[in-house]
């Protein structure tokens, strides 16, 4: 076996630790330093060893560095040796994955960081003589052309010295590149026949629940009993609109993903049919995903029964790929970031399970590396894709997944994807086209979030941004540099051969033309009075007065004027609300007559791409002696786009401005179906004073379209949480068990079935009196910033970090972390950050399991579904009472659906939402922690939310910080004694 090649020049290495830097120079001396030091002496080293070169320049107050960096960044090194494979961005988390002693590890110096370079580049020296080699090696030397640190050190594991390149018979560098043409093909199989109805029975799952667990497991009554339960979701169905609806609430620990994998594995294999697997978030799902080793530990076996599937845009886009590839090549040879980050990716897309850039096997930390951008560009863009016109249509990962899906047992998805594909299959009927055959069997897994969830599938919004992108997806890119493709250019293949598409084609992209132009935004907000008086420049692209030109801009103007008139002072640059709403009605004339035009310009287009769909449908009846297999598909594959991406939009927009045409009914008691209004709010990407503006319509109860679209033509549905009823919410007198379970089928949509759900609670297994203490902090100033960030400050250092910090708005969480990050670092505690640090809630939860004393300041997401087992938690902090925002949405929803007590209704989402929070804190039994609130104006209301036997105490800020001294000091000793 080759000798591994020598590390570049000696090269030092830096790594933050305690409030400095440990630093191994290049004479090989291993110094404490600060980072005035090191930026005084880091221009006269050689390129420095680190771990995420973004970090350590923010953490040294250097500008980011160029692409490609000039340090020698361990994470591309792991990238390129161990591609498709995640790892916390840490000195602990790279020495776990390579094998490095562990002792080394739990007060790591710099003088680790060349071991684990060392480490890396052994493998690949082994990896010299794989089938892999030949790609592995062109890309190096690829990569070292462009400037990549490593590049000379990994040619040299690789076999390639400093002068030479790749045979000429072996691949060349730039094919090395281009990974689309080395991928495998899916082909065509015969349609499926629709699933058995064979049922599940309860010691059948039981039996299945045994075997997964194998011999010798811990014995969890409660998760027989789920599962037994959960095999009733499995029953065949008797009256068609009527599933099995099955409620059933499971305890943090009960173990409920492999309590309901057993059932729902022994009816697909069964039934030849699929369960779809539905969580909340990307991060929910990874966890399902890695539950299921369990039942499938063979790789290549877990492949063939189990797939994730995700939205499109979180996919790589090949043919994007390639462009972006083409771009970068024609740039020359040499200093070319992208080069190094498209090499990257190559190596990637050629080991991925499921070439998922976002939440997939691509690590979270990759997109600040190489920009986001990068990811960006070769990812699937919403409504961009081609279908059956692509060149690797064939090789297209999403289609990939899709094909995967219809045989697989199990489908582990999310709400936001099966919502939207259920309502496609509904809108689309009996096409035999639709991507994914409808299930008639799902698991709603984080069942708490089906309203939630459903909100957002089925809202309606008549946004500048919404409308500018169908205009773009129409018409394309309009003279920029974009890449977009227009509708003309997706049908360019299909024009050929059916010329009577021609006419409604053009009358569409005229029609377009209503729709917001380049520089709607810009224009928009010229026009305000707010900035007029203040002499706010706003860059309008023509130097001239702005003035609006299609009926999409009026009506955008007009929506806007009404939210500048009606909130309190003026939304435009004010630092505490990023976003400002108001009611729809009363509607002002000026309002009414934009939107008038607006429906009649929306009609417009609406009634040729109903002439295409139809003329295309058409086609493929007509046109059936000619027609091959891929042209058919390619024709089925436009209807459906035209229909997904444009005409129902448009027919939903004009149903919601044909509703505006008659003044709102102002009857008292009156119970709406919808809830209308305007907001205005600043998106990634706009300019100061540029904000998107919008008309939006919610349903009242979104369960309503969940029920129809979702629940009732399936034949059964498993929803389970650990919280799916607020059961002590009710007073002493009421029948509160019942008042729960009927507000849990409300959230869950079961009142709107035709039979009632099947309701079951399992409680944890856990003994929170012992494993848990909970505290109110009584001395905090809740408004007060400083005062906040040094209560978390108290509490982190009292629980010596492994500590979850949460918030409620992201404003306060950077203010706190920027106030505390650099004292926690100096005791040697490191934090971080969601919406500081760029890296996706995975790996962030990744960096908090791996490192022991890190500490994790986050929001919503980080609330529910993060499961930290062991001592890397054990400090919960919560910065305030979690209520629902008072928005409008929220308004009318507890005056119509709160049963006449809006107080309750708040009190039931605060509750729930403190039941997950708690529920992070405790995830095994072995775990101990403590949960704090820092905010002392919490009733004693809200503190039934906690488990029953954990005693909330309201403390001052030091008393407090003393007992979670006391308390995780004796978890401690403990482990100490049985270590």
């Amino acid at each position: 076996m080759p000798d591994t090649p020598p590390l570049p020049d000696s090269a030092p290495a830096l790594l933050p630790r305690n409030g400095a830097w440990s630093v191994l120079t290049p004479d090989g001396e291993l110094l404490v330093m600060t980072a005035a030091d090191i930026k005084r002496e880091l221009p006269h080293w050689s390129a420095p060893i680190v771990i995420h070169a973004p970090a350590m320049a923010r953490r040294l107050d250097l500008p980011p560095p160029p692409r490609p960096s000039p340090w020698l960044d361990l994470l591309e090194l792991f990238a390129f040796t161990l591609p498709a494979r995640s790892v916390p961005p840490t000195a602990r988390g790279l020495g776990l994955a390579l094998g490095i002693d562990e002792r080394r590890l739990d007060t790591p110096e710099a003088d680790l960081l060349p071991d684990l370079a060392f480490a890396l580049l052994h493998r690949l020296a082994q990896s010299r003589n794989t089938p892999e080699a030949p790609v592995r090696t062109a890309l190096a030397w690829r990569m070292r052309q462009a400037g990549w640190p490593w590049g000379a050190a990994a040619c040299a594991a690789l076999g390639l010295g400093p002068r030479d390149r790749p045979p000429a018979g072996a691949i060349q560098p730039n094919d090395a590149l281009k990974v689309w043409t080395r991928l495998p093909k899916w082909e065509e199989t015969a349609p499926l026949p629709a699933p058995g109805a064979y049922p599940v029975t309860g010691e059948e799952a039981r039996a299945r629940l045994r075997a997964i667990l194998g011999e010798g497991a811990e014995q969890r009554p409660a998760q027989d009993a789920f599962t037994h339960i959960a095999a009733s979701a499995f029953a065949p169905r008797t009256t068609q609109g009527d599933p099995h609806m099955v409620l059933a609430e499971a305890g943090t620990g009960t173990g409920k993903t492999l309590g309901y994998v057993a059932p729902a594995s022994i009816w697909a294999q069964r039934n030849g049919g699929t369960v779809w697997v539905s969580t909340y978030t990307r991060h929910l799902q990874r966890q399902i995903e890695s539950e299921l080793i369990r039942l499938y530990p063979d790789p290549a076996e877990r492949m063939t029964h189990v797939v994730v599937r995700k939205g499109r845009e979180n996919y790589l886009c090949l043919l994007n790929m390639e462009e972006s590839v083409n771009i970068a090549l024609s740039r020359g040879q040499a200093g070319d970031g992208a080069v190094i980050g498209l090499a990257l990716v190559a190596l990637w897309a050629a080991h991925t399970l499921d070439g998922d850039l976002f939440g997939g096997d691509l690590p979270g930390w990759f997109a600040d590396l190489f920009g986001r951008g990068l990811l960006v560009g070769i990812a699937d863009r919403r409504g961009e894709c081609i279908h059956g016109a692509c060149p690797h249509y064939q090789s297209c990962m999403v289609e990939h997944s899709i094909r995967r899906a219809r045989t697989a047992d199990l489908v582990i998805a999310n709400h936001a994807l099966v919502m939207s594909q259920a309502a496609w299959h509904a809108l689309d009927g009996s096409d035999t086209s639709n991507e994914d055959h409808t299930p008639t069997r799902y698991i709603m897994d984080e069942g708490h979030h089906v309203a939630d969830a459903a909100d957002s599938a089925f809202a309606l919004e008549l946004s500048g941004l919404e409308a500018a992108e169908l205009r773009r997806w129409l018409l394309g890119a309009e003279g920029t540099r974009s890449r977009a493709r227009g509708l003309r250019r997706r049908l360019e293949d299909l024009l050929v051969h059916i010329p009577r598409l021609e006419t409604p084609l053009d009358t569409v992209l005229l029609a377009a033309r209503a729709l917001p132009a380049p520089g709607w935004s810009a224009r928009l907000a010229a026009l305000d009075p707010v900035h007029r008086a203040a002499a706010v420049p706003v860059e309008t692209g023509t130097g001239e007065e702005p003035t609006l030109s299609n009926p999409t801009e009026m009506l955008l103007h007009a929506l806007r004027q009404q939210v500048l008139a009606r909130t309190q002072g003026s939304p435009e640059g004010g630092p505490r609300r990023s976003d400002s709403e108001c009611d729809l009605y009363p509607m002002p004339d000026t309002l009414h007559m934009a939107a008038q035009a607006m429906e009649r310009a929306l009609r417009r287009l609406a009634e040729p791409l109903r002439t295409l769909v139809a003329r295309l449908d058409e086609a493929l009846e007509t046109e059936a002696d000619w027609l091959d297999t891929p042209m058919r598909e390619r024709i089925a594959a436009a209807i459906r786009s035209i229909r997904r991406r444009a005409l129902a939009r448009v027919d939903g927009w004009c149903a919601m401005l044909g509703s505006m045409q008659a003044e709102k009914p102002q009857q008292d008691g009156e119970t709406p179906q919808y809830i209308d209004y305007i907001r205005m709010d600043r998106r990634e990407g706009q300019n100061p004073g540029e904000r998107d503006v919008g008309l939006y319509r919610h349903w009242l109860d979104p369960t309503i379209p969940f029920a129809s679209v979702l629940a009732a033509p399936a034949h059964g549905v498993l929803v389970t949480s650990a919280t799916l009823r607020d059961e002590t919410g009710g007073d002493v007198h009421d029948d509160s068990a019942d008042r729960a379970w009927d507000a849990a089928e409300a959230r869950a949509g079961a009142i709107h079935l035709p039979s009632p759900a099947i309701r079951a609670s399992f409680p944890s297994p856990f003994d929170y009196a012992h494993q848990s203490r909970a505290f109110i902090i009584t001395d905090v100033a809740h408004d007060d910033p400083a005062a906040l960030a040094g209560a978390y400050r108290t509490l982190f250092m009292a629980s010596n970090g492994g500590a979850l910090g949460l918030f409620t708005a992201i404003s306060r969480l950077k203010e706190v972390y920027r106030r505390i990050v650099t004292p926690l670092e100096a005791a040697g505690l490191p934090l971080y950050a969601q919406h500081v640090d760029p890296m996706d809630n995975a790996t962030l939860v990744d960096i908090l399991r791996s490192e022991r004393n890190a500490s994790l300041l986050g929001t919503d997401a980080m609330r529910d579904g993060v499961d930290v087992p062991g001592e890397a938690l054990r400090l919960v902090a919560f910065e305030r009472v979690p209520w629902p925002r008072p928005d409008i949405l929220h308004r009318e929803r507890r005056i119509h659906l709160s049963g006449g007590e809006p107080g309750r209704y708040d009190d039931r989402i605060a509750r729930l939402r403190l039941r997950q929070a708690f529920g992070r804190l405790i995830r095994s039994r072995q775990d101990r922690g403590v949960f704090v609130l820092l905010d002392r104006r919490t009733p004693s209301r809200l503190l039934s939310a906690f488990p029953a036997g954990v005693t909330v105490r309201r403390l001052g800020l030091s008393a407090a910080a003393a007992e979670i001294k006391a308390f995780l000091h004796a978890q401690d000793s403990t482990a100490d004694q049985l270590h």
